[in-house]
C-alpha cells in the first residue's frame, strides 16, 4: 500500500543486469594498512583479503587458504591506486591494462615478480602469465 492510501501492485522481481552483479561483488582493500597488490593482475587488497579470498581475477594462482602463496604471488611494491568501476568501459581500465578484470581498485604499476618455481610451476599447468 503506498502512502496515498491505494494499493500498488506488486512488482516482480527483476533480474540484475551482469555489469550491476559484479559492481556489487567489487573487491576493496579493508584496511588502509597493509595493502598489497596481486603481482599479475595488480588488484588491491589487504594480505588478510588474499589469504582469506585469493585474488578473483587469477583463481589459478591458489592464494585463498595459503598465507605462503599469498607472499610469493603479492607485492607491498606498488605506485598509485585506480578504482575501476566498469573495466570494459573505462578508458583508466584500459590504459592501466585491467579492462578485462572485474571491478575493483588496482595498482598503477607493479613491482615484483613470481619466483622461478612459481613461474616453472603455471607454466607446466599451461596457463599464459605476466607480471605486472
Amino acid at each position: 500500500m503506498s502512502y496515498r492510501g491505494r494499493e500498488e501492485p506488486e512488482e516482480e522481481e527483476e533480474e540484475l543486469p551482469q555489469q550491476i552483479t559484479e559492481l556489487a561483488q567489487a573487491s576493496t582493500p579493508s584496511s588502509l594498512r597493509g595493502i598489497r597488490a596481486c603481482k599479475r593482475c595488480g588488484i588491491l587488497k589487504t594480505m588478510e583479503q588474499f589469504v582469506n579470498e585469493g585474488c578473483e581475477n587469477c583463481p589459478f594462482l591458489d592464494m585463498a587458504d595459503n598465507p605462503e602463496r599469498c607472499g610469493a604471488c603479492t607485492t607491498a611494491f606498488f605506485e598509485g591506486q585506480a578504482a575501476i568501476m566498469d573495466p570494459r568501459e573505462s578508458w583508466a581500465a584500459k590504459w592501466i591494462r585491467v579492462d578485462t578484470y572485474l571491478p575493483g581498485v588496482y595498482a598503477i604499476s607493479v613491482t615484483g615478480q613470481f619466483d622461478r618455481e612459481m613461474e616453472e610451476e603455471l607454466e607446466a599447468r599451461g596457463i599464459r602469465w605476466r607480471c605486472r
